[in-house]
């Protein structure tokens, strides 16, 4: 996040100086607005470009074995170019690689959900799915009482991925 401020400053400065450049090279005769505007300017695309950026970066470091099953986009109005490209702040991915098979019975499968945000902590969370009953079991209390089944489908994107992988 700090890095992410630097460059902000960084491209802010970048903007100033070219329509600095611009300036001098026009003979003094741009308004002395456009230097504060091409900071402005260079600040606000780099931290768009570092937001849509996220996504991407985040999802070529995850580790061998981790899947992405789901992805979150969002669209606000104080983003007003989200609405023609969307966002995707959030995602689930799913270790495939490591999947814990019942041994009673087939195709149960007890599996890491690890959740990404942007600027938010990531989380970890324990679920069960059934490939044959193409359902699945979300943590409910976690003192290890019954699992909760859901019949999700097979379009269930944590289900298609876990059973596509195992």
């Amino acid at each position: 996040m700090f890095l992410e401020l630097i460059a902000v400053f960084v491209a802010g400065f970048f903007g100033a100086g070219i329509m600095m450049l611009l300036n001098w090279i026009s003979g003094r005769r741009l308004p002395r607005w456009f230097v504060p505007l091409g900071a402005g300017g260079a600040m606000l695309i780099a931290a768009i470009a570092s937001e849509y950026s996220w996504y991407g970066r985040t999802v070529d470091n995850l580790p061998d074995g981790l899947s992405v099953a789901q992805t979150v986009e969002s669209r606000a109005i104080w983003r007003p170019w989200t609405y023609i490209y969307p966002l995707t702040d959030r995602f689930v991915a799913a270790d495939t690689a490591n999947p814990l098979k019942n041994t009673e019975q087939d195709g149960l499968y007890l599996v890491n959900l690890y959740f990404y945000g942007r600027w938010r902590t990531n989380q970890v969370v324990q679920v069960m799915v059934d490939c044959a009953g193409l359902r699945r079991a979300d943590p409910v209390l976690g003192d290890g009482s019954d699992p909760l089944w859901r019949d999700v489908g097979p379009e269930d994107p944590i289900v298609k991925t876990v059973c596509a992988e195992v």
